[in-house]
């Protein structure tokens, strides 16, 4: 029979698979009719007469745009998309094809953003994609594909504001703990594409955005700062948190002249109705899939949230509570004082944590009946945070699964039942890529510490270096990493664990 490891491998595989951005294009959209063409997003029907333009931004939009040109073949004018820096060379050297565009594409790419930073490159790109939109006529259609890392591939600062002082006053607002959420009201308010800007540059034409979200919730004006969708904040939220900051007195000037000019009311109140947005991916859809093959290799299966976030290490213990959890219920003690304390912890956790879709109560009634089972496996996603304390090397999915093994070593030794238990714990980024690694995560199992001292690796030195990568690397020849390569899509984290009685 299959190895754990193997099944946590092919579960893994199997939900990014289902999140690549063709087979995501191909179920969202169809070009149908002869005659008189529609295009068909989702149900919703659109007529095509050699009037089609698009325009796309993120890291996983050149496999998009690729799809998407094979779907719409010659009802395509032209189309310009922002992508990383290198990332036609990455998916090249990996083989990747089918994510490439053809020789004689109608589609032009522009690579920038370095290190997902807005620069030159990144707003020559946001300029080429503002003076197409404003170019579009009443029967134009407009086919905007969007996914994690737009917000940088598409700077457009409003003048007189240079990309430099817009930069700038966010390092500073970032330097004094603003939120990502704050961060991104200031951006948006600043720039002439996000916010909903890019729709109404596009009006009169028909806008339908195709979007692969990497944000917890899915909400379409945060993805890529939401360029084709109505801004919920106005010019007053921003200067709150300029106040918030103590930076309203140390603004460029160019940013005051705009702030003076600004509309005091919230974008909303403008004209939306020729823009469709459509999400075509989400984190939701890739733990479906996970678990649809998690069933069909005979684990009764959950999804405990696909908003899981907060420090990696809270995290972590919710995840080795969960785990006692389950064991306790393998050897029959999940309903005595054992049980209801590991019980009360996690409801503590969760508490804590404040992790959105996460009904823990509802959750764990969901789990009594299933002590008679022979394999569980449990489903999160989303995105944790690491505050980093060390200089070493890792990545927020590495460190999750370290402190997961380091969790599951304490608590063997207050408990027989995890011993009672084979468990292994994965956790990975959808887009292959874990912080500066080439591992897009790693695999843990309760004997991990132990096996490590054996070899002279000592884990909590390694935790408090924010080293994970370091350690997995020299761990039994790094098998317990997880390595996938780029995978050309991006819809944040999947967690997995998987328990068989032994």
């Amino acid at each position: 029979s299959m190895s754990l490891r193997e099944h946590a491998l092919s579960l893994f595989r199997c939900a990014v698979s289902t999140v690549q951005p063709a087979p995501m294009m191909k179920r969202a959209v169809k070009l149908q009719g002869n005659g008189c063409p529609q295009l068909v997003v989702k149900g919703q029907a659109f007529p095509v007469k050699r009037n089609l333009y698009l325009v796309g931004f993120g890291k996983a939009v050149l496999g998009m745009a690729a799809a998407a040109e094979e779907i719409l073949g010659d009802h395509l004018v032209q189309g310009i998309i922002n992508v990383p820096l290198g990332i036609q060379d990455c998916l090249q050297r990996a083989g990747m094809q089918e994510m490439l565009l053809k020789p004689h594409s109608k589609i032009q790419v522009i690579e920038g953003a370095r290190n997902n930073l807005p620069d030159p490159e990144a707003l020559r790109g946001a300029v080429a994609i503002q003076e197409l939109a404003e170019g579009l006529a009443a029967d134009d259609l407009l086919l905007v594909l969007i996914s994690g890392g737009g917000s940088a591939l598409l700077p457009a600062p409003i003048p007189p504001i240079l990309l430099e002082e817009k930069e700038k006053l966010t390092k500073m607002l970032a330097s004094r703990g603003a939120a990502i959420q704050e961060l991104n009201i200031v951006r948006k308010t600043l720039s002439l594409l996000k916010g909903g800007g890019l729709a109404q540059l596009a009006y009169p034409a028909q806008v339908v955005s195709l979007i692969l979200s990497d944000v917890i919730g899915d909400p379409l004006d945060i993805i890529a700062s939401g360029p084709t969708a109505a801004s919920s904040h106005s010019i007053h939220d921003c200067l709150q948190i300029l106040t918030k900051y103590n930076l309203l007195h140390s603004l460029p000037k160019s940013v005051e002249t705009v702030l003076s000019r600004s509309p005091t009311k919230p974008s909303a109140l403008q004209d939306y109705s020729h823009v469709c947005n459509v999400i075509i991916g989400s984190n939701t859809l890739a733990l479906d899939e996970a678990k649809r093959q998690a069933e069909g290799l005979g684990y009764v299966t959950m999804i405990l949230s696909t908003a899981i976030c907060g420090e990696v290490g809270r995290v972590a213990m919710l995840f080795c509570q969960l785990i006692q959890l389950l064991c306790l219920g393998f050897a029959g003690l999940g309903e005595g004082p054992l049980g209801d304390e590991v019980r009360g912890n996690l409801l503590q956790l969760a508490a804590e944590l404040e992790i959105p879709d996460l009904n823990l109560a509802e959750f764990l009634q969901s789990l009594r009946g299933l002590e008679a089972e022979r394999a569980i496996c449990i489903l999160a996603g989303g995105e944790t945070t690491v505050q980093l304390q060390g200089t070493g090397k890792g990545g927020r999915n590495q460190e999750l699964a370290l402190r997961v093994g380091l969790g599951l070593h304490r608590a063997m030794e207050g408990s027989g039942s995890l011993r009672k238990c084979e468990i292994l714990f994965l956790s990975g980024g959808t887009d292959g890529q874990d912080g500066p690694t080439e591992a897009a995560g790693a695999f843990c199992s309760p004997g991990l510490v132990d096996e490590a001292l054996q070899e002279g690796l000592d884990v909590e030195a390694v935790l408090s270096n924010n080293d994970s990568y370091t350690f997995f690397s020299q761990f039994q020849g790094g098998r317990h990493l997880l390595v996938t390569g780029l995978t050309g899509t991006n819809v944040m984290d999947i967690q997995a664990i998987l328990i068989r009685a032994v």
